[in-house]
């Protein structure tokens, strides 16, 4: 089909969300003037997106068709036709031979029997002449939704006239339902009644964040990171699905409890349960048990009392209600007889379709028979009602296991049970056991489930050590929003009193409060050595080593001496291993040491490490820290793609939890400037500085900014770089902090003010910031302060100065495995010789940027090579004098022709030089320019003749 349609400038619908790649990928389908069919299963989105690209298409065609099949009218032939031809049958229909005017007129207007089988050429060929006469006119839109409700004649008609539209400017813009579980060449059928050239896209379930955005969108906020949690695993990515669940959430009068599956509403119970009423009653129950259960297996069901269960399972699977096992018995795990529901919500419907009585039943049936005594615990708690001591043991018991396994998410849950079981006048109170609980939400990231549950501690609680601990919840749920919480402070300092245990806990988050609100580095440390003074007195070891490594982390950023005699301390022993692990912690602080000291294998080393540990252990909070920190080690390194995929994948957390997303914007910021997108990284660049503004928070707003400054340095606009980073300074001397190897923009800033014609003021931050790199002999640092004093030299004419000392920055950011910073040397050192001599050579820096898989560098390269100066044109020499400026393209260009040479298509070739396709094919066109040639042929002609010698 022709290319008659233009790339549509409207921006797509904002209820479209998680499907980015779907969208992209059918805008080049379409765009290319082919056409695209959408499939996947009910819910899934394929009429949003479907409305979606049809909004963005339609003012660019001058012919909208549409129709939407129903099942109960697709048995009315020709319905579908008359949806599409309708209305505009009788603008073309006099053009149409006579035969072909009357079978059209039939089938649209049912005025006369009309069948395929009756007038099959003739009406086959008129629906055919009619897209064609549209067509001719202008380009034709056809936007056709549930396709499966197609009636058949309609179907075929459509199926002919596509398969004979080559040529002309007809699109195909459907979307058809499918299985649940894909199916090779399920939507085949429907794809043969599409043009050749058609693309099948499935639509598949949506992430966990995308569902968490789509219910913002629709007014579902406030939502607990377990209840989206909860909802994404019971919709299985289903955007309806999901949306119901919320609704149903909304409506419910009553929250489930801990462990309970969420209400589902009555439409999505007669949707998933349509064949239920095909089962007996027995039947029922042996499936509502297996819906109680984690892990139910055949077995299991028989030891429950289901004594016919592998055939009602096998009944069910039948039905589609659970996944049928394999040939060898298997379930669909590989577990032998395992019961998985065909999906999550049949499970939760089936639960949610039972009385209390019966609920309570399935569950005391599993309590004696479950192997686990984490899940034995949780059956019982919910068979039982009202209070009982001994399940609420039983269930604090099966916390606690839980959280040695690494599930303080579970132990949360169960701790709450325990609470709600636990009589007002037994052992440990109820308060106490929903503390700890808010506490193991804390560490499995559950931010808004600790807040709301210490809140509840709080209005009830009179105990000072319960009320202390419940405000130091509070307080770590605000993260870097601290100044949020500024009241709770002399409140908890009232409840602490005069007990030294209560009082470090106190005065550790007054010195995390001085350092993010008040932004006073020095009395941040000071109240964390009190801290620790309290909290050794006390014998709290484990407040005593956080306090410790505070203080280490305080002095560090200072350039105190003291840094490594504290830092010491709050590695001795005995050590709290949880705490060693906190990214608050000790490991924490010696990985920062080892990082700002240049010690790149060591500080890999220590924060694999500690990532493992923290994932071993379920701590959310301190996962996305250690995933940024190795981010930022392989960014240190030069290894640019792997840092941008763990800088994702720790925002991704990050926004999924609540937990840092400042700090996660501004580090994928980073990220984005040095191995992805520019743009990206200017946006979540500003972004971060917008959320550490309204937090408060003047430790990660100058980091913010120094990412931001770096990231417009990327982009080429000094001035806003400049601006940045002078705003970045001015912010780090008023915090006290001196340690360049902190923020590490101190080059950049240089760089920007020689660019915008301010050598003397770049100078000066050079000097300034020298002085402190030696003092803390921050060697990376000094390497990239001469890189930046070379080209202060140069705007000064000193060039050979400035080669000699970009040349021996160069060779001390390889030798200290700075990658990155290694090639940005190689680069000024190349524009330096290009100054000098009118040419140069960016073969080296294209060559380590490369290694460090620098996309934005090497677009940068690009334009530099693009606009080196060129020799004479060749196109007004003698063809025998061509040859020997082979050898005087730019580099770029140099490169593609070599890459020519080897017989790399453009596509191989954008990928091995990480640059563009487009860009390959614009080099190739400045070669043959300079070369005098016209087309791949000719290079590989005159390297032949070069090396011939003619």
């Amino acid at each position: 089909m022709r290319r008659d349609f233009e790339e549509p400038v409207r921006p797509r619908s904002e209820q479209v969300v998680g499907r980015d790649e779907v969208l992209r990928r059918g805008r080049e389908q379409l765009s290319r003037g082919s056409s695209l069919l959408l499939h996947g299963p009910p819910g899934i989105g394929k009429s949003t997106v479907l409305r979606a690209m049809a909004a963005e298409y339609a003012e660019s065609a001058r012919t909208v068709l549409r129709c939407s099949a129903t099942e109960s009218e697709s048995h009315l032939p020709f319905l579908a036709l008359v949806d599409l031809l309708g209305l505009v049958a009788d603008e073309v229909a006099d053009a149409l031979p006579a035969p072909q005017q009357a079978a059209l007129e039939a089938a649209l207007t049912g005025r006369a029997e009309s069948s395929l089988h009756q007038d099959g050429l003739a009406l086959r060929l008129a629906v055919l002449s009619v897209l064609r006469a549209l067509a001719a006119k202008g380009p034709v839109l056809l936007v056709a939704d549930d396709l499966q409700w197609l009636d058949a004649p309609s179907a075929e008609l459509l199926g002919f006239a596509a398969r004979r539209l080559g040529g002309m400017p007809v699109r195909m813009l459907g979307a058809v339902r499918t299985g649940t579980e894909p199916k090779e060449q399920e939507h085949d059928p429907y794809l043969r009644a599409y043009p050749p050239d058609a693309l099948a896209l499935r639509l598949t379930p949506l992430s966990r964040p995308h569902v968490s955005e789509l219910l913002v969108a629709r007014g579902y906020t406030g939502l607990g990171r377990s209840t989206l949690r909860d909802i994404h695993h019971t919709s299985g990515g289903n955007p309806l699905f999901a949306l119901e669940l919320a609704r149903a959430l909304a409506e419910s009068p009553t929250p489930p409890r801990p462990g309970e599956p969420l209400p589902v509403s009555t439409s999505l119970r007669a949707l998933v349960l349509s064949r239920l009423e095909l089962l007996s009653t027995e039947a029922r129950q042996t499936l509502l048990v297996a819906s109680a259960g984690a892990r139910p297996t055949q077995t299991l069901l028989g030891s429950a009392g289901r004594t016919n269960a592998e055939a009602e399972i096998a009944l069910a699977a039948s039905l589609g209600l659970v996944a049928a096992p394999g040939p060898d018995g298997q379930g669909p795990d590989g577990q032998e007889g395992a019961v998985r529901f065909a999906h999550p919500l049949v499970s939760a419907a089936l639960y949610a379709q039972a009385t209390p009585q019966e609920r309570r039943a399935a569950h005391a049936a599993l309590s004696t028979v479950a192997s686990d005594p984490i899940e034995r615990a949780r059956h019982l708690a919910l068979a039982t009602t009202g209070t009982d001591e001994r399940v609420a043991a039983r269930l604090s018991e099966a916390a606690a296991l839980a959280r040695d396994r690494g599930a303080p998410s579970v132990a949360a849950q169960l701790g709450l049970l325990a609470a709600r079981h636990t009589p007002p006048d037994g052992g440990p109170g109820a308060d106490e056991r929903r503390l700890r609980s808010a506490e193991d939400a804390l560490t499995s990231g559950e931010i808004d489930l600790a807040r709301e549950v210490a809140r509840d501690v709080l209005d009830r609680a009179t105990d000072p050590a319960v009320r202390v601990r419940a405000w130091m919840v509070v307080i770590d749920s605000a993260g870097q929003a601290m100044a949020d919480v500024e009241a709770v402070f002399p409140q908890a300092l009232a409840d602490a009193g005069e007990d030294p245990r209560l009082l470090a806990l106190v005065r550790y988050q007054l010195a995390w409060r001085a350092l993010l609100v008040e932004g006073e580095m020095a009395r941040g440390r000071e109240e964390a050595a009190h801290a620790a003074r309290l909290a050794a007195t006390a014998g709290d070891r484990s407040t005593e080593l956080m306090a410790l490594s505070f203080q280490a982390q305080m002095e560090t950023l200072m350039g105190h001496p003291a840094a490594p005699a504290t830092l010491e301390k709050a590695l001795a022993e005995p050590q709290d291993l949880r705490v060693a692990c906190d990214h608050n912690g000790a490991g924490a602080t010696r990985f920062r040491w080892q990082i700002m000291s240049d010690q790149l294998t060591d500080a890999r080393t220590t924060i694999t490490r500690l990532l493992g540990e923290v994932r071993r252990r379920g701590m959310v909070e301190s996962e996305v820290h250690f995933l940024r920190g190795l981010a930022e080690t392989e960014l240190r390194s030069g290894h640019c793609a792997r840092a941008l995929d763990l800088a994702h994948e720790s925002l991704r957390l990050a926004r999924d939890t609540g937990i840092g997303e400042a700090a996660g914007n501004m580090f994928t910021s980073l990220a984005e400037a040095a191995g992805g997108d520019v743009h990206r990284a200017l946006v979540l660049a500003g972004d971060a500085v917008r959320r550490a503004e309204d937090d408060g928070d003047l430790i990660y707003l100058s980091r913010a900014l120094g990412a931001l400054g770096h990231a417009q340095l990327v982009a080429g606009d000094a001035a806003g770089t400049v601006q940045s980073l002078r705003r970045a300074r001015e912010l780090e001397q008023g915090l006290g902090i001196s340690d360049p190897a902190r923020g590490r923009w101190h080059g950049d800033l240089a760089e920007a003010l020689v660019l915008v014609g301010e050598p003397a003021e770049a100078q000066d931050v050079i000097t300034a910031t020298r002085e402190h790199a030696v003092r803390l002999r921050r060697a990376s640092v000094l390497a990239v302060l001469d890189r930046a004093e070379a080209l202060v030299k140069a705007a000064a004419g000193q060039y050979d100065a400035a080669a000699q000392q970009l040349t021996s920055a160069q060779d001390r950011l390889a030798q200290l495995g700075y990658g990155l910073e290694e090639a940005r040397a190689a680069l000024a050192l190349a524009r330096l010789r290009a100054e000098q001599s009118g040419r140069g050579s960016y073969d080296e820096a294209a060559r380590l940027f490369r290694r460090c898989k620098a996309v934005p560098w090497l677009r940068q390269l690009e334009t530099a090579s693009a606009t080196a100066p060129a020799p004479a044109d060749p196109s007004t020499m003698a063809p025998e004098s061509l040859l020997p400026h082979l050898d005087r393209l730019a580099s770029t260009e140099r490169q593609v022709a070599g890459l020519v040479l080897e017989g790399a298509t453009n596509r191989e070739i954008a990928a091995r030089l990480f640059i563009s396709v487009k860009t390959v094919e614009a080099t190739l066109t400045r070669v043959y320019r300079k070369l005098g040639i016209r087309s791949r042929v000719d290079i590989v002609r005159l390297a032949a003749g070069q090396r011939r010698g003619e």
